[in-house]
């Protein structure tokens, strides 16, 4: 597996979290088997400053290198008819990489998208974009375990940790729809959110941001409960 990690020596780690930059981002697909499923749309958008830059945005839908079925379409509402013509996912990965730049990239479960997109960017034989990664779970999780106090206001606990359900606990309208730059739009601001919030709980470096919010903790969405800032 390649690594999507920021490299411990890396000068991002030492930034305050509002004054990184992040690529939010957010695929469709086919399924969720990366070596028989395949993405179908990509979307992302910038945040800079802490604000949303509506303007700086990616957005594209593909053909798929599986066939669409009846339970992703009804999912996502991308037809047969929109992806034929289409280009391959492989023709618009440099465009992607380069939207991405160095940005901390955030995403909501992540480690989905990024699956797809390592097969994506092994076939195209290009290497891997290796960007610090974001999953917002795990900083919901973590924030929701903390004790209410005057610093820190508590978040409710959720058995159903699904975007819109986050969406909803941090008063974000979401519609739930699935398209990808919808879904990162709405990603995008349950992050502004939780930063406010994670600032206020003493979260004051991008490091603390990524060991916190590390995607590999999304796997077990309970483990974050005990994790100390130091």
């Amino acid at each position: 597996m390649w690594p999507f990690r920021s490299r411990p020596q890396s000068p991002i780690v030492r930034l305050a979290p509002a004054a990184a930059r992040y690529a939010v981002i957010d695929s469709e697909l086919t399924g969720l088997d990366p070596r028989r499923d395949a993405i179908v749309s990509l979307g992302g958008l910038r945040i800079a400053g802490g604000r949303i830059v509506l303007a700086d945005r990616f957005y594209e839908v593909v053909q798929p290198t599986s066939a669409l079925t009846a339970t992703s379409i009804v999912l996502h509402g991308i037809t047969p008819e929109e992806v034929r013509g289409r280009p391959g996912i492989g023709a618009i990965l440099e465009e992607f990489s380069a939207f991405c730049a160095e940005d901390i990239l955030i995403g909501h479960f992540i480690e989905i998208d990024l699956g797809f997109l390592r097969v994506a960017y092994a076939n195209a034989g290009l290497p891997p974009i290796a960007n610090p990664v974001l999953d917002t779970w795990p900083l919901y999780d973590w924030l929701s375990s903390r004790t209410p106090n005057d610093d820190g206001p508590g978040l409710p606990r959720l058995q159903d940790p699904r975007l819109p359900m986050l969406a909803q606990a941090l008063g974000v309208p979401s519609r739930g729809e699935h398209n990808a730059l919808g879904d990162a739009f709405v990603t995008a601001q349950v992050f502004q959110r939780l930063l406010r919030r994670l600032e206020r709980w003493g979260v004051t470096t991008t490091g603390d941001l990524l060991r916190i919010g590390d995607p590999k903790h999304a796997l077990d969405p309970h483990s974050r409960s005990a994790l100390p800032l130091t």
